[in-house]
């Protein structure tokens, strides 16, 4: 058995184990173009319990994929639905697989996704409709939920974001591992260079022509667009994706991963649902990369990650067996995997306010303090040419092995990353939210970056990654337009992450390392000013970082005090 061969036996078996048994043995495909609004056909197959078995109208569910490569896949969750008593529907995007018509990313499937609803919502056979996706397939059921027939009653979307701007930058820096090799995989044509040397070339707006072969607009509009401001994330379609939560009106399950690279964006829609579809809409966040795999190495190996996977499948069925089957309308929850502590949290909203900012002052001799120190400062030499290498991180597709918390390099291992450690912790902490690196901090450029990863460093030594933040002297302080800096003055800064749940384990140590690269996850800063992609030369740059009373540079940790049991 071949590695595809083993994970096609894998996902049919997540139906055996997920407890729905078959109720159904034979089942029926059909298989049709479905014309579009403007004539284009889609291939379409339907896929329903024998009527001699299970009479209909049946409650359906539905996926549209750009992805040839799932149809096997997609025809698994067909045959197995349906022997559970569901029909269920899927179609490829146009352009895509046997689709006809012309791909091109995002643009259309909000007209022919609608196009398939209200065919399907024609249909005597169908009962009621649920929409399921991960990722891009998620996407296509985001895109029309604010528009879809009545027989529509739930979807089921995991691991995508609806705010375009939050999934493609941080503070002015491209995410390259997601979506500069997204736009090489999916351009429609095929790419056979090599994604470093792509994410790397400069200046980035012309790598389509020089390295791809032909010119890509779109990944173009994406990369030269940094402001949140800007009319292409503020107009037309991004700011209908964006508005589409507030919108919806019918139950939502949102799934993420602590390590999936549309987290940010994913908790901004959620945050941004109506009134009536939050009042029955699901968070579920686990500690999972995009492709809902367990990536917390230290708690793996401690004993401390017993209940870090989920059936998925189970959860979908129990997702649209009651939304659909039962047509219950399902209680709002918010339920989020404490790492270190191998548990899930329920929590009746989000975000989760914490009890208390528990603060951390960089110090002298790479130290982290509960009081600001002695006034010092460090520095470090940054070359846009020898970036830090991304491993553990939250924002990786491509470069997916380096993805989670994973074990990090010792101190000191490179000289343009400063070090800072704390005493070991007298009790376990828990943390619930975004950590906060609030820096003073200073460059002889124009414009350049830095970054902060926190770790836990436990009692043997060994540091796992928690969290990663990136910022730019342009875009500091969450501007959402580009400030000027005046080079070697001293500016204030905070260096944001992504949402976590952590526990920190009585014993171990916060450290934290300071730089200013982190490539893939973000596009390599060249220390000049402008839009990234624009910039032909880099140059290099000297950073210093300031502590102690007057400049005190701190890590602030969202910490919740919960009951023990």
């Amino acid at each position: 058995m071949n590695q595809r061969e083993a994970m096609m036996k894998q996902f049919r078996d997540s139906f055996t184990s997920s407890g729905y048994p078959v109720i159904c043995e034979t089942v029926k495909k059909e298989t049709l173009f479905l014309p579009c609004e403007d004539g284009v056909e889609l291939f379409t197959e339907i896929f329903t319990p024998d009527p001699k078995e299970i009479a209909p109208p049946y409650s359906t569910v539905v996926q549209r994929s750009c992805y040839p490569h799932m149809q096997e896949m997609l025809c698994i969750t067909g045959e197995e639905m349906a022997k559970r008593g569901f029909a269920f529907v899927y179609q490829f995007c146009r352009g895509t697989g046997p689709s006809k018509g012309v791909w091109e990313p995002n643009v259309n499937d909000r007209a022919d996704g609608l196009c398939l609803m209200r065919y399907l919502d024609g249909l005597d056979i169908i009962k009621n409709i649920g929409y399921r996706g991960a990722s891009y397939l998620a996407f296509t059921g985001w895109v029309m939920a604010d528009a879809v027939p009545k027989k529509v009653k739930s979807f089921y979307l995991t691991v995508y974001g609806t705010d375009r701007h939050t999934s493609a930058y941080q503070d002015g820096l491209f995410r390259q591992d997601i979506l500069t090799a997204w736009a090489m995989d999916n351009a429609g044509f095929p790419i056979s260079a090599d994604y470093m040397e792509s994410a790397k070339y400069r200046p980035q707006i012309e790598v389509d022509e020089a390295l791809w072969g032909r010119k890509l607009p779109w990944y173009r509009d994406w990369i030269s667009n940094t402001d949140r401001t800007s009319p292409y994330w503020n107009q037309g379609f991004w700011k209908m994706l964006r508005e589409i939560p507030s919108k919806m009106k019918i139950p939502v399950f949102v799934g993420e991963g602590w390590y999936d690279h549309h987290l940010g964006s994913a908790l901004k829609g959620f945050s941004s649902l109506s009134k009536e579809s939050a009042a029955h809409a699901v968070l579920n966040v686990g500690p999972w990369n995009h492709s809902s795999k367990s990536v917390i190495e230290k708690q793996k190996a401690l004993g401390l990650a017993l209940h870090s996977e989920e059936n998925e499948t189970k959860s979908v069925l129990d997702w649209f067996t009651l939304t659909l089957k039962e047509e219950k309308l399902p209680e709002r929850k918010v339920r989020f995997y404490l790492i270190g502590a191998d548990t899930f949290l329920e929590f009746s909203d989000y975000p989760v306010p914490f009890d208390e900012e528990k603060v951390l002052y960089l110090g002298e001799n790479e130290t982290l303090l509960d009081t600001p120190g002695v006034s010092g400062k460090q520095s470090y030499r940054y070359d846009p040419n020898d970036p830090v290498p991304s491993y553990g991180a939250e924002s990786l597709f491509r470069t997916m092995s380096a993805v989670g918390s994973l074990r990090q390099p010792d101190v000191h291992y490179r000289s343009d990353v400063l070090s800072f450690r704390s005493l070991p912790f007298k009790e376990d902490t828990d943390i619930i939210g975004p950590i906060k690196a609030s820096l003073y901090v200073s460059s002889d450029a124009p414009d350049t970056a830095f970054t902060f990863k926190i770790m836990e460093e436990f009692p043997d030594g060994e540091a796992y990654h928690i969290r990663s933040g990136i910022t730019t002297l342009a875009y500091r302080n969450g501007s959402p337009e580009r400030l000027s800096y005046t080079p070697n003055t001293v500016e204030p800064i905070t260096v944001q992450s992504w949402d976590v749940a952590w526990r920190i384990q009585k014993g171990s140590r916060i450290r934290v390392d300071i730089s200013s690269s982190n490539f893939p996850e973000y596009a390599v800063h060249p220390n000049k000013e402008g839009v990234w992609s624009t910039i032909k030369e880099t140059a290099v740059a000297n950073q210093t970082i300031y502590f102690g009373p007057d400049t005190p540079s701190a890590i602030l940790l969202p910490t919740v005090h919960l009951k023990k049991e």
